[in-house]
């Protein structure tokens, strides 16, 4: 019975993916690289999944905010993909959807379901 259940959520994982995911994005860490030549380690950007379907969705946080210079509207960016796709803390997550690219760092734990995963983003700033 779990093998059925399991097979089940396989194909709406499925389907959902070819439905609903509207972009790609690039999963990038920054890790200890040694060079061999010189010996040397360095941290270096390094891909470790690349071109994978998922789709970022907004939703605005709170009303305009008025403040003196200008007004604020905050938004919440949300990206959907595969639940059995890991990243990891501090990963730059390189999106293209709708012919635009964005880089985001995920901001908090992701929110696991059978058939997708939730992970809430913030623009990428720097490497920490």
């Amino acid at each position: 019975m779990v093998k059925a259940i399991q097979a089940a959520y396989k194909a709406v994982q499925k389907a959902i993916a070819s439905a609903y995911y509207t972009g790609t994005c690039t999963i990038i860490e920054r890790r200890d690289v040694r060079d061999e030549k010189t010996k040397i380690t360095r941290k270096s950007e390094v891909v470790v999944i690349e071109n994978h379907p998922c789709k970022i969705s907004y939703e605005k946080a709170n009303a305009a905010v008025s403040s003196d210079a200008a007004t604020v509207v905050s938004l919440n960016t949300k990206l959907f993909i595969s639940p059995e796709i890991a990243i990891n803390s501090g990963s730059k997550i390189v999106v293209e959807q709708n012919g635009v690219i964005t880089e985001y760092c995920m901001s908090g734990e992701p929110a696991v379901y059978p058939t997708h995963k939730e992970v809430v983003l913030e623009l990428f700033k720097e490497w920490a």
